[in-house]
């Protein structure tokens, strides 16, 4: 089978209940391996919840995600969770050095620290903050902090990563050149990426599909050509456009 039209992740009859409010409601929905794709929406749309339980830090009330083919069971996340990575908009970042913060991730999943290290100082490297390896981690700036929370993720070889808004914090210019870092390395390594934004000049950087999500179901999906404007999709009705390019 075509690497493109592999499945990663795939969840069906998704429903997320809190508080006896339906949160989710998914018939179906799919991350295809090595792909990025952007999650869009109004604020409240339930982008993060379904993040949250895709990566499995949400139950459902209802519904099947399979990993790679395999479905996800209370006896299997602790397995299928460790072939994930998290990145939120907030580091929580550890009081200690930045190069033990990388390495942490390594060592808690039984890397050894001879192992560890190398990897955890490539990945620095790759994120252009190896100078920083010694500094202690809470006296970065939010730039620095959130290539530190990158390369803690990268370093874990992930299958999926997912991506919560990880650059609203930041300034313009800082948050243009960490965009410009991570699309170059989410081309190199090819991992198959969840990217939720609110800020849809992100998207051209990052990802090749975008799906639309309102009142937590999904509307719509396509290229990110189509949902930028050279192919439109077809008229909708929501409270909001994404912009023309």
């Amino acid at each position: 089978m075509n690497r493109k039209n592999t499945i990663a992740l795939k969840a069906e009859n998704l429903k997320l209940v809190k508080g006896g409010k339906e949160i989710l409601c998914i018939d179906d929905f799919a991350l295809s391996e090595g792909e990025v794709t952007a999650l869009v929406g109004p604020n409240g749309a339930g982008k993060t919840s379904l993040l949250l339980t895709l990566a499995l830090l949400e139950r459902p009330a209802q519904g099947k995600l399979h990993f790679n083919g395999t479905v996800a069971t209370h006896q299997n996340t602790l397995f299928l969770r460790r072939q994930m990575a998290v990145v939120f908009q907030e580091p929580l970042l550890m009081d200690t050095t930045v190069l033990a913060n990388v390495m942490t991730g390594l060592q808690m999943r039984g890397l050894p620290a001879r192992l560890a290290r190398p990897r955890a100082e490539d990945w620095l490297n790759r994120l252009g903050i190896a100078h920083l390896k010694k500094r202690q981690a809470l006296r970065l700036s939010g730039g620095e902090a959130q290539r530190v929370n990158l390369a803690r993720a990268f370093a874990l070889e992930p299958k999926i990563l997912f991506l919560d808004e990880p650059f609203a914090a930041l300034d313009y210019p800082t948050r243009k050149s960490l965009l410009q870092d991570l699309g170059k390395i989410l081309s190199e390594t090819k991992v198959t990426t969840l990217f939720v934004t609110h800020d849809y000049t992100e998207i051209p950087c990052l990802a090749q599909r975008v799906v639309v999500m309102l009142n937590g179901r999904l509307i719509k999906s396509g290229t990110v050509e189509e949902a930028l404007g050279a192919a439109p999709f077809p008229q909708i009705s929501i409270p909001w456009e994404l912009p023309q390019a």
